[in-house]
């Protein structure tokens, strides 16, 4: 990917655009390709105390300056309170583009081309920076004012007085913000640092007042670093909570980009596109580690970024996607094993709470059994792990044993469901539907709620639900076969063909000839035309007829359908809202009535290449992606886009199954047709 000045120079272009690189373990760095912070969560090191979680602004910023015979640059871009932007540094700016997931950026100045390139080491809480002198005679002075403060990822430092303790060590300073947290150091191998410690007040995140919270940010500076750079020097900072951490760049560049190859080499894209190749590096951004003392090897998955922490039903949607589909089958097991470790009367956790107390004891310990289709959707992960494993013949000790092991983990959750769990989830006797939800509540991934505002309660028995519940139960008549439990077999069919018989029965809308999208207590019917009934048609086990199955989905592509996934609500109907975006109330009450979700069009297009059996056509559904990853999250997938035309990308800037989603359909199509 690259980026010429018709996007780096135009001020509303760049100020869009967003850059990501992850460490491993949930900490991450992000910016603006202008260099300016619009949000809370742009900065140089967000530390993962408890990893994955418990993660903590360290470096907000570093402010470049270029001496060249006597004439300063200013290679930042910052806003101000009031709106005031000074310097301009983005006009500087002749190039950006990502050398795998590696941002660099291309200052022109003066006949200098000075280029800075920033990463994270994988597995710490490390950001490294280097500025290379590609082009020019003469050398330059470099300057660097390193800006942070010690905070709570999801707040801003404001009205701060104190200033952290500060030590000058060999090639840096150590910075001790406060007596309960850090220390950390910034360091360079080369030049000098004049300490200088000094606040700098009232920074302006414009994407936080567009989102209706608090815009303004104090930030803190220990001093400045100094060099003189010849031409083809390259200098290298670090920001690391490792006091061993060194800032030799050429080693850390080198093991991540052979990190970066090798994850490309165990994907086995051959003749793939460069946009394939570039969504398996997104995909990894997203693997986390979730150690504890049971499981210290344990792994996770990253719902979102910036402010999504580890969630289940998250996790079990983009598992297949973001590990099947990239030759990482050894990662898909490890979390689904880790996972299996927090079931709880029958349910997965929806999401593990990362507290504003990052330094607490409980930072994302605590899991939120809050989710009626987590679970069901770990039914379905599991078994395209096992379809995956059997076409490897060596694996197959291995696919047993994960099969033996957690088996009695799936009966216990089916039993759960048949007597009953939390909020209401129990299946009906009556006709086998899984039935969930109380007043006030929200257990669908159609989650929204604003205070005591539940927008789409969708209470009582869900279509999407149901049809992940039919999956879960015929993966457990293919797993009791396969395990030699023929009377386990025998019960789950049943349940499995009275459940398909009463899904026929109950949801099926022949006037508009699609799927109701909720039936109450009472029987009736939701008419409004939803994405969700997608996943009865591409889950692995339908209990849909090919007609009906087909008709559905041409419904979707004619009501729901964009080219960056599927609207959660046809634009007819009174409730529909065309655009996302503004404060929590307008936001949330968009999100599932209209907003397009670009992890849809992975059911969508599955389905439609199971009715329809055209590969070409599914894959043009997908195409698009490959220029959205130029706009927004550069080289990812967004979570949401507006419902109406242009269809601006909005959300989080990465999301897991987004980009689980459209590598995954990718992929799996990559033979046929």
């Amino acid at each position: 990917m690259s980026l010429g000045r018709e996007i780096t120079g135009d001020f509303k272009a760049a100020v869009r655009r967003e850059w990501l690189v992850t460490n491993g373990i949930g900490g991450f760095a992000s910016g603006t390709l202008a260099g300016m912070n619009t949000r809370r969560y742009h900065g140089l090191l967000f530390a993962a105390l408890k990893p994955p979680l418990g993660r903590t602004m360290v470096l907000a910023r570093l402010d470049e300056q270029v001496t060249l015979d006597g004439q300063v640059f200013e290679l930042a871009t910052n806003e101000w309170a009031g709106g005031t932007v000074s310097p301009h540094g983005y006009t500087l700016l002749e190039s950006f583009e990502l050398e795998g997931n590696v941002p660099v950026f291309s200052y022109a100045l003066a006949g200098v081309l000075l280029q800075k390139r920033i990463w994270m080491a994988h597995g710490a809480n490390s950001t490294y920076v280097t500025y290379s002198l590609a082009r020019g005679r003469r050398p330059i002075h470099l300057s660097l004012t390193p800006m942070g403060g010690w905070r709570d990822y999801h707040g801003h430092n404001l009205g701060i007085r104190d200033r952290p303790a500060v030590q000058v060590v060999e090639n840096g300073v150590r910075i001790t913000p406060q007596a309960d947290a850090g220390p950390y150091w910034l360091r360079t191998d080369q030049g000098e640092f004049d300490l200088a410690p000094t606040w700098y007040w009232n920074f302006y995140h414009r994407v936080e007042a567009y989102r209706g919270q608090d815009t303004h940010e104090d930030l803190f500076s220990p001093g400045c670093f100094s060099a003189e750079l010849e031409p083809g020097d390259t200098l290298t900072f670090i920001v690391s909570l490792c006091q061993d951490a060194k800032p030799d760049g050429a080693t850390a560049f080198r093991a991540e980009r052979m990190r970066q190859r090798a994850l490309l080499k165990r994907a086995e894209l051959k003749d793939q596109p460069a946009w394939v190749e570039q969504l398996v590096l997104a995909a990894d951004q997203f693997i986390v580690d979730r150690p504890s003392d049971e499981d210290p090897d344990g792994k996770s998955v990253i719902a979102g970024y910036h402010w999504f922490g580890d969630w289940g039903r998250d996790t079990m949607i983009s598992l297949p996607g973001l590990t099947l589909s990239t030759g990482r089958a050894d990662v898909a097991a490890t979390v689904l094993r880790t996972f299996a470790r927090y079931v709880d009367q029958g349910m997965l956790p929806n999401r593990f709470p990362d507290k504003q107390d990052a330094s607490g004891p409980n930072v994302g310990e605590e899991p939120e059994y809050n989710t009626v289709d987590a679970t069901l959707w770990y039914f379905n992960a599991i078994y395209l792990l096992d379809r995956h494993l059997a076409q490897d013949g060596s694996l197959a000790a291995g696919r047993q044993d994960l099969i033996s092991d957690l088996y009695p983990t799936l009966a216990d959750i089916v039993a759960w469901h048949l007597r009953g769990t939390r909020y209401g989830i129990k299946v009906d006797e009556q006709d086998g539907l899984l039935s969930a939800g109380e007043p006030g509540v929200q257990l669908t991934w159609m989650d929204a709620k604003v205070d005591d505002w539940v927008v789409t309660p969708r209470q009582g028995k869900a279509v999407e639900i149901n049809a992940l519940w039919y999956n879960a139960l015929r993966v457990m008549v293919d797993l009791a076969q396969r395990l030699n439990k023929p009377d386990d077999a025998a019960r789950w069919t049943d349940m499995a063909e009275r459940v398909s018989a009463s899904f026929q029965a109950r949801f099926w809308y022949a006037q508009g000839g699609y799927l109701y999208d909720v039936v109450d207590d009472l029987g009736e019917g939701d008419t409004a035309l939803r994405p969700n009934q997608l996943l009865a048609v591409s889950l692995p086990h339908s209990p849909l007829s090919t007609e009906q199955a087909r008709a559905l989905v041409d419904a979707c592509a004619a009501a729901l359908l964009t080219s960056h996934g599927l609207r959660s609500l046809e634009a007819h109907h009174p409730a529909y809202t065309g655009k996302y975006g503004g404060d929590r109330w307008s936001r949330d009450s968009a999100y599932h009535q209209g907003t397009v979700w670009g992890w849809l069009i992975g059911p969508f297009a599955e389905a439609h290449y199971k009715v329809y059996g055209d590969a070409e056509a599914t894959r043009n559904f997908l195409r698009p992606f490959a220029r959205h990853l130029s706009d927004h999250g550069l080289g990812t997938i967004s979570e949401v886009f507006d419902g109406n035309a242009p269809h601006t990308p909005r959300g989080c800037i990465a999301q897991a199954w987004s980009v689980a989603e459209v590598l995954r359909v990718w992929l799996m199509l990559k033979n046929r047709g």
